[in-house]
């Protein structure tokens, strides 16, 4: 048998980087594309495995860069074994994860550990944040490899809040990689949490997290990254008063992304699914769901992360404020979005933009993000053709349960495709693939 392997898939239609789509057929040698046209002859000097794709649109897997999948540590919400097969069964191929375990991502040790883990667990490719803390400055300037370094400047507690201007100026004003920031302003929040201490609500959480609270912490980021010329990426932005602030001040080397939910959700949600409903930041207002999309249309938001962030059905059971703030994501977040644009509120083009293009730049992440000769062989060929509901049964997170259960989707992943190998067949996952650690340009 031939050392070298390939994959045929034929009849696509095919999202070029044009934004075109090309019907024909694409190849595949061991990672990477290597060749599209109308009709590829089948190589005789390779083991080919063919996918007839028929009535399916292919394109760049889905790279999700901000998930929380929970090893080391807390292993009973997620692990990296059942967050990467949620990835793979929702055209997720890449993923970037947070540095909130335990222990925490700060060093270089816990970061080998992760890479580690991911190496032998992971079916997609992955790749891990250095988390900051007031103390370790040297390590955020040397470990690798790394998309960058997040700041929790509020919604979190021990180590990883970093919430004080001086120790946030000294991130900023040393080296030149990328901070992600969640933004939020822990001295309001601790305020607002003594105000309305006592609600059990969970509605209560949008007004404790308000929009001031986000926006006073952009605010700080935007001067900081402004004041040294920072690369700065602003995480889950979930107001329309952030978003206006972009709109009006967003120098080059600032990014800004937006998850499904603060598009898709909103307040009117704590009525329906409670606690489900509870993430950081918070659901806001119809409003702001409304001003997140037209920035998001027009480029001032760059592109869509999910915010994995799974908990137990018991965990979340519990009386707020109790409970934990985070939703799991991986699964339906292109479905989600493939939807909108079956209904015509984007293109097809633009989410896959969204979820692969501009992610991959952003991030530096080479050979990613594209259908092209060259690029690496991550796909996802999904049904736009058919509608099935989210039900809790089929999801692959192991907390089993999602914010849009019974929501009609189309836009499935029909087969998703890591290296150029199947590694989700029509309802199978090949649980024998593996990914690689994502690389990040300088």
């Amino acid at each position: 048998m031939s050392s070298t392997s390939s994959l045929l898939i034929r009849r696509a239609r095919i999202l070029l980087p044009s934004g075109e789509f090309l019907l024909g057929d694409l190849l595949t040698r061991d990672r990477q594309i290597v060749e599209i046209a109308p009709n590829i002859p089948t190589p005789s000097d390779a083991a080919v495995t063919e996918i007839d794709a028929t009535g399916l649109t292919l394109l760049p897997g889905a790279i999700d860069p901000q998930v929380h999948f929970r090893e080391p540590g807390l292993e009973h919400k997620e692990d990296l074994f059942t967050a990467s097969c949620a990835c793979a069964k929702g055209g997720v191929t890449s993923f970037l994860e947070m540095p909130n375990t335990r222990p925490l991502t700060t060093t270089q040790q816990t970061l080998d550990d992760k890479l580690q883990r991911a190496a032998q667990k992971c079916l997609v490719n992955y790749g891990f944040f250095i988390g900051a803390t007031a103390e370790n400055l040297p390590d955020l300037l040397t470990a690798q490899p790394t998309p960058g370094i997040k700041i929790f400047m509020g919604s979190m507690h021990g180590a990883l809040l970093v919430d004080g201007e001086a120790y946030l100026e000294a991130i900023f004003a040393r080296g030149d990689r990328l901070i992600a920031v969640h933004a939020e302003d822990q001295a309001r929040i601790n305020q607002r949490r003594q105000e309305f201490a006592g609600i059990h609500d969970p509605a209560i959480h949008s007004q404790i997290q308000d929009n001031q609270a986000a926006l006073l912490a952009t605010q700080l980021a935007l001067k900081l990254s402004k004041k040294y010329q920072r690369r700065l990426h602003i995480l889950h932005m979930s107001t329309a008063e952030e978003a206006e602030l972009l709109r009006q001040d967003k120098p080059s080397w600032v990014t800004a992304e937006v998850t499904p939910q603060h598009l898709l959700l909103n307040t009117s949600a704590y009525e329906t699914i409670g606690t489900w409903a509870q993430m950081n930041p918070p659901l806001r207002s119809p409003h702001d769901n409304e001003v997140l999309w037209q920035a998001l249309l027009d480029g001032v938001i760059d592109f869509i992360a999910t915010d994995h962030a799974p908990h137990t059905l018991e965990e979340k059971a519990q009386q707020y404020p109790n409970t934990p703030s985070g939703m799991p994501g991986v699964e339906t977040s292109l479905p989600l979005m493939l939807t909108q644009a079956m209904q015509g509120r984007c293109t097809v083009a633009q989410v896959s933009h969204w979820m692969s293009t501009s992610v991959a730049k952003a991030y530096k992440i080479p050979n990613k993000g594209a259908i092209a000769p060259g690029y690496d062989a991550d796909l996802v060929l999904v049904d736009l053709n058919n509608y099935r509901p989210v039900r809790r049964e089929e999801l692959q997170t192991k907390c089993g349960w999602s914010p849009f259960e019974g929501w009609n989707l189309t836009g499935w992943s029909a087969y998703t495709i890591v290296g150029g190998q199947i590694v989700y067949d029509r309802g199978k996952l090949n649980t024998q693939v593996r990914g690689q650690a994502l690389s990040f340009g300088e």
